[in-house]
């Protein structure tokens, strides 16, 4: 019997993006979509990942597994912590996007830089980075970078100043790490972009790592 992939999202941007991903990658898998673009916006307002937006994550987790999922994706970093602890309580398998991506960065080496465009995604992934690699048993020395303005000018309509932002801050981050994490799955198109001189250092997208990793398990 072909198996179901639970993806739930805080952006409508992203379905489109995971099912092209799940095309290539899960072949016969069924998917199943949950949005909610409410929560990324209330962690902003309310400068943390709350207990009530925590809930309403374990709330969705348990409407996915009850619709018949047999393993869940969350696509957001933002509400990493929150996932963890919904997968406590889960019969199945709930991932956090993130979660391939930084063991895949702890193994390609020491310097690890990860950026983003909002400080309520940079923090919980940076930890998660920290964390692996504690679980790894390795050493690394973790370098945040915030792209200040980037996620304000992307709200506004100004992509092309968003990615300007962005790509100044990965040629900066380039010469001072050896693999970089885009803490959000929204950055990676800027990536495609680069110049190859600017592409100095591996850069890792959570998306394709998330996908593949679940294909290699599912």
């Amino acid at each position: 019997m072909a198996k179901t992939l639970g993806l739930i999202h805080t952006s409508h941007t992203l379905i489109p993006v995971f099912q092209q991903l799940v095309k290539d990658n899960l072949p016969g898998v069924n998917t199943f979509n949950i949005v909610d673009d409410s929560l990324v916006r209330n962690i902003r307002e309310r400068g943390e990942l709350t207990s009530s937006i925590s809930k309403r994550v374990a709330d969705y987790v348990a409407s996915a597994e009850d619709s018949g999922a047999d393993y869940i994706l969350v696509t957001c970093s933002s509400i990493g912590a929150a996932v963890e602890a919904a997968a406590e309580n889960s019969k199945v398998t709930v991932l956090r996007v993130d979660q391939p991506m930084a063991d895949l960065a702890v193994q390609s080496g020491k310097r690890i830089g990860v950026i983003a465009t909002l400080s309520t995604t940079l923090e919980p992934t940076s930890d998660l980075v920290k964390r692996r690699a504690t679980i790894a048993g390795k050493d690394i020395e973790l370098v945040a970078k915030l792209c200040d303005g980037a996620f304000e000018a992307l709200m506004g309509g100004d992509a092309a100043k968003h990615d300007a932002i962005v790509t100044a801050a990965l040629r900066e981050l380039s010469e001072q790490v050896d693999v970089i994490l885009l803490a959000q799955a929204s950055m990676a198109r800027v990536v495609e972009g680069l110049a190859e001189e600017d592409k100095k250092v591996p850069i890792l997208a959570s998306p394709p790592n998330a996908i593949q990793y679940i294909a290699s398990v599912i």
